[in-house]
């Protein structure tokens, strides 16, 4: 019996996915970037269907993101298995625009997915992308990007893959510190890792960037020091050449084996909007099938080197049903824990920013600093993860001050949002205004749509908005009255990655969410009912 799974996997912004297996059980770890907390984690039994089960770093000892930049923090988690534990490796990036790029790279570990989860142990800050591989003989190599801060004629900032020894009772790297990769000619060689099979060592690597150039290399090797030759129909996936291909920017990947021998590839991807070069939901994940050849070498096994969006399934896994996700999701705040879905920026201290004990029933925002600020704001939202949904949230706010205002954000970063906000106008009156910064970096400069709503003081105030691929329209009610438009049609498109094309490129995805935010330091509060996501149809 064979069947199909469709890609992607894990919708929305779930970006440079590493792939294990303990037993029958499958595990994808994800990047987060400045969302706390840091690295999603999503359980499998059968490749398909996959849930959110745990976000590790949850503490300040183990992740604390205040002050790093937009697309900063948790780049390229590791998660492998090994000698009765799961072993998690992370960069945490302080700086990455110009020629420097300040990351420092941790292992943590725990016994379970859900943990404890240990304090982490410092490796290096030689560059990024680390991966922890366990040889068979028992020993541990770190491999990871060595960033070169010069820009040489020709050449790149990505200086070749280090290898290094981990010695596990001194916790720390040891012995000859060896480049083993410079890469091919598609430069910009990253993500790497390691992998043992019939005595040879195989590297993969991700090269071409992050964009549209994206590609997976392979190379192998008899010593894990090298050297290399590069795979004889390298890349081994790629969408460079494949304008068409619905699943574009196809790169940095992880393979993992089934019980039976299969093997599997996971790797990055975006579904840029119809007839554009624009993610708004960020680099997702895909799978595909794998097969290894006579001579050796690892290739797609339905061919050639592009990504299916429907991959076939077979042998143990045949049969399985794919379930779609859920036309409509409904979040109330019941006293205990944030609903799963949900992430905040930063922060290793969640109780400044919100709390669902203040007011039971309630989502409580404490009015933080402005929107975009790279320490501390009261902003907490859900991933976009289909071209076609809609958000909705009441909200009870009563400000004192134009530098208090509360509502419903659609966020990329501090440079790239729009949002639908509660404050009041010169005078005292109480108004529903639509606020944006039109990719406007470095400035930053606000744009206030004209033609704010006065609203009733005293009543709550239900705020949606609607994603029609290219456009984002807010809306509002109050009272018994039914929903109407406020502001202008806006540009969904310019909420991500590539945004307006003219500044720079980021690595995140749009976030839907609720948002508070008070600049004279008094923390007013700002409660929030519920929160509903749709998928809509197209």
């Amino acid at each position: 019996m064979t069947d199909t799974l469709r890609n992607p996997i894990l919708a929305g912004f779930n970006p440079d996915p590493s792939i294990c297996r303990v037993g029958e059980d499958y595990y994808i770890a994800t990047s987060t970037f400045e969302w706390y907390p840091g690295v999603q984690i999503h359980h499998s039994r059968d490749l398909a269907n996959w849930q959110l089960v745990h976000r590790p770093l949850a503490r300040a000892t183990q992740l604390d993101m205040r002050g790093n930049p937009d697309s900063c923090g948790i780049w390229a988690p590791c998660l492998t298995y090994a000698d009765g534990l799961f072993w998690l490796i992370y960069t945490d990036m302080k700086r990455y625009e110009g020629n420097f790029k300040d990351g420092h790279n941790y292992l943590v570990t725990a016994p379970a997915i859900e943990g404890p989860w240990s304090d982490p142990v410092y490796l290096n800050s030689s560059g990024f992308d680390p991966s922890l591989f366990h040889d068979e003989d028992g020993r541990k190599w770190l491999v990871n990007l060595k960033w070169d801060y010069r820009q040489r004629e020709g050449g790149d900032r990505f200086g070749g893959i280090l290898l290094q020894e981990y010695d596990v009772e001194r916790k720390r790297l040891v012995g000859p510190i060896r480049n083993i990769f410079a890469g091919t000619e598609m430069k910009l060689t990253e993500g790497p890792h390691l992998y043992q099979r019939d005595g040879w060592y195989h590297l993969l690597v991700a090269e071409g960037g992050t964009g549209y150039d994206h590609a997976v290399t392979m190379a192998r090797s008899r010593e894990i020091a090298g050297p290399y030759e590069v795979h004889p129909d390298n890349p081994v996936l790629t969408t460079r050449q494949d304008p068409d291909n619905p699943l574009q920017r196809a790169g940095h990947a992880d393979l993992v084996e089934t019980p039976d021998g299969e093997t599997w590839m996971v790797h990055l991807c975006s579904r840029p909007l119809p007839g554009t070069r624009r993610s708004p939901l960020g680099r997702e994940t895909a799978i595909q099938k794998v097969e290894w050849g006579e001579d050796g070498w690892l290739r797609l096994a339905h061919g050639g080197n592009a990504p299916a969006l429907e991959v076939a399934i077979s042998g143990d896994k045949s049969g399985v049903a794919q379930q779609a996700p859920a036309e409509e999701e409904r979040y109330t705040f019941a006293p205990g824990a944030l609903p799963a879905a949900f992430q905040w920026l930063r922060t290793p201290e969640p109780d400044r920013l919100f709390s669902i004990d203040a007011r039971p029933g309630y989502l409580r925002l404490f009015g933080r600093e402005s929107v975009g600020s790279w320490f501390e704001q009261a902003l907490v939202a859900r991933r976009q993860d289909t071209h076609y949904c809609s958000a909705e949230t009441e909200l009870e706010f009563e400000p004192d001050d134009i530098q208090q205002f509360a509502g419903l954000i659609a966020y990329y970063n501090r440079f790239k949002f729009h949002y639908l906000a509660v404050s009041l106008n010169d005078s005292g009156d109480k108004v529903l205004s639509v606020m944006s910064c039109h990719d406007e970096w470095p400035s930053g400069r606000l744009d206030i749509a004209e033609g704010g709503v006065a609203i009733e003081p005293g009543l709550s105030v239900r705020l949606g908005l609607d994603i029609h691929e290219r456009e984002l329209q807010f809306r509002f009610a109050q009272g018994s009255a039914g929903w109407q438009p406020i502001g202008p049609v806006l540009d969904a498109g310019l909420l991500s990655d590539e945004g307006s094309g003219r500044a720079h490129g980021y690595f995140t995805g749009n976030f839907l969410g609720m948002a508070a935010h008070d600049i004279s330091g008094r923390a007013t509060p700002a409660d929030f009912a519920e929160f509903c996501y749709r998928r809509n149809a197209r």
